[in-house]
Formats: C-alpha cells, sequence, structure tokens
C-alpha cells in the first residue's frame, strides 16, 4: 500500500508542454522575419510569371518559393545575431528572441547559417545551380556588405546594400528560364530604386533608435529635411524608370496604367512629406511603399500573362 507521504511525480499538463514549444518554434520563426520575406516572395513569383510571358509549373513555383524562403530566413537569422547588441538599445527590436534571451545567440546563429546552406542545397536540386547561387549571393549580400560593412558605416547603406533585396526577382527570372537575360535587370532595378525612400520614410519614424545605437542613418546624419528631399528625389527617378520598361516594349498597356496609377501616388505622397513633414505622412509614405511593390509586380505578371 502507498504510504501517504509518499511523493508524487509532477506531472506537466500537456497543453503547458505544447504552449511552450509552440512558443519557442515562434520565436525561430521570427527570427527569419516573416513579414519581409512574404514580399519577396511576391517579387520573386511575379518574375516568374514575367519571364515566361505565361504560367510557370507549379511545382517550380513551389520550389522556389520554399528555397527564397530559407535563404532570405536564414539572411535574417543571421542579421539578429550580428545586431543583437545594436536591437538590445532600440524600442522597436529590444524584444527579439535574441536579445530576449529566449534563444541562445549562437543557436540563432546556427539556425540562420543552416537555412542559408539548406536554401542553395535545395534550389541546386530541385530547381537549378544559377537560381542557388543568385538566393546565396543575396543572402551574403544582405548579412556581410550591408548588416556588417555599410550599415554601421555610412547613410548610404541602405542605397547600396539595397541591392541584396533586388535579388530575389533575379531568383524568380533563373528560376522560370534557367538563365538571365538583358529584360531581367527591369524588375531588378525597379526594387534596387525602390529600397531607399522606402526604407527612410521608416527611419524617419525610428530615428531616436537609430541615433542611440550610433547607425548612422540618413536622418540622424543628414537631418528631416534632407532625407524628405531625398525620399522625393528617388520616388521620381523609380517612377521614370518604371515607365521603361513600356517604352522599350517590354510590357503593355495594363503595366503601364498601374505604373502611372502607383507612381504618381508614390512622388505624391513623397511631395506632401516634404511639405507637411509629420509622423504621420511619414506612416503613410511607408505603409504605402509596401502596397505599391506588391502591385506593381502582380500588374508586370498579369501584363506579360496575358
Amino acid at each position: 500500500m502507498e504510504s501517504a507521504t509518499t511523493t508524487r511525480p509532477l506531472r506537466v499538463p500537456a497543453r503547458a508542454t505544447d504552449r511552450a514549444v509552440a512558443d519557442v518554434v515562434r520565436d525561430y520563426i521570427t527570427l527569419t522575419k516573416p513579414r519581409i520575406i512574404s514580399l519577396l516572395l511576391l517579387t520573386t513569383v511575379a518574375t516568374m510569371f514575367v519571364a515566361l510571358a505565361g504560367v510557370p509549373p507549379l511545382s517550380t513555383v513551389l520550389w522556389t518559393m520554399l528555397g527564397g524562403y530559407l535563404a532570405a530566413g536564414g539572411a535574417g537569422a543571421i542579421n539578429h545575431y550580428v545586431d543583437r547588441d545594436r536591437d538590445a538599445r532600440m524600442a522597436r527590436t529590444r524584444g527579439r528572441p535574441l536579445v530576449a534571451g529566449r534563444i541562445e545567440p549562437l543557436h540563432g546563429l546556427a539556425f540562420g547559417i543552416a537555412l542559408g546552406v539548406l536554401a542553395a542545397v535545395q534550389l541546386a536540386l530541385t530547381v537549378n545551380v544559377l537560381s542557388a547561387a543568385l538566393a546565396l549571393s543575396g543572402l551574403l549580400g544582405y548579412v556581410v556588405v550591408y548588416t556588417i560593412w555599410l550599415k554601421p558605416l555610412t547613410p548610404q547603406n541602405i542605397v547600396i546594400g539595397g541591392a541584396a533585396g533586388a535579388v530575389p526577382p533575379l531568383v524568380g527570372w533563373a528560376a522560370a528560364t534557367g538563365g538571365l537575360a538583358p529584360e531581367a535587370l527591369y524588375p531588378f532595378a525597379i526594387v534596387f530604386l525602390w529600397t531607399p525612400p522606402h526604407f527612410w520614410a521608416l527611419s524617419l519614424l525610428i530615428k531616436d533608435d537609430y541615433a542611440r545605437t550610433g547607425i548612422p542613418m540618413l536622418p540622424v546624419v543628414k537631418g528631416d529635411v534632407a532625407t524628405h528631399r531625398q525620399i522625393l528625389l528617388y520616388a521620381l527617378i523609380l517612377f521614370a524608370f518604371t515607365l521603361l520598361p513600356f517604352a522599350t516594349g517590354f510590357f503593355g498597356a495594363i503595366y503601364l496604367a498601374a505604373a502611372l496609377v502607383l507612381g504618381a501616388g508614390f512622388a505624391g505622397l513623397a511631395t506632401l512629406l516634404l511639405r507637411h513633414p509629420t509622423r504621420r505622412v511619414a506612416l503613410r509614405l511607408y505603409l504605402y511603399s509596401l502596397v505599391y511593390l506588391a502591385l506593381l509586380f502582380c500588374a508586370m505578371a498579369v501584363d506579360r500573362t496575358i
């Protein structure tokens, strides 16, 4: 007979254990920066339609999306590791998994490297070697060129480093066709030119955080007015460039209509920011820039497919 004083083993409720596992999984997913990746994948897949002027095989699309997520997610996780000390001094990022201690920094780094390697192998085996090489170059460009080298060095960091964020359309083109063509520079350049005004609008909203960490973002180094002018300049350059693919005959009327309407909206908000420099306008411009890129790439795909 069991004694009344016998200690029974403590039982952990199954639901509590499940929640703990779910929290860990959620934190590792957070390291991959999924909200950013969703827009990158849209530019990748849309470019596949553009490259083929038709519908790519579903299997190719899915394998490319998986490899793209792994590569961009690996870059994001490594970025979390490199920026962990800066993130600890920023209100926007101090709750990130590595900063808060929910994931060991070296575990986050290993996770990011593993995702990058897996992406290269998976794309090479299931899509083609060129798409794998391009995805890997994007990861290295984001981590080494932008995060480690340019970000703490110059207020032009996002201009030069933005090329890494423009690689996904090249991955999509290579995945769809097995190679690259001169026209692949159109979607690449659009993302490249879009990145500075998009990111500078965000920088205006969190410039105090950047100032505390010593990161020389444009609003911190040059001030708000200079940043507003640069945003408008890049918005106008982007607007003009988006008309070039139509002028050369690569895109048709559907794309032109989207480029005109969306570009006018972007330039209009950038002008409004210069004349009425408020946080509200900066936030509107930042959010609009996300919609702008998504809709423009959708218009590209529809135009070429139809």
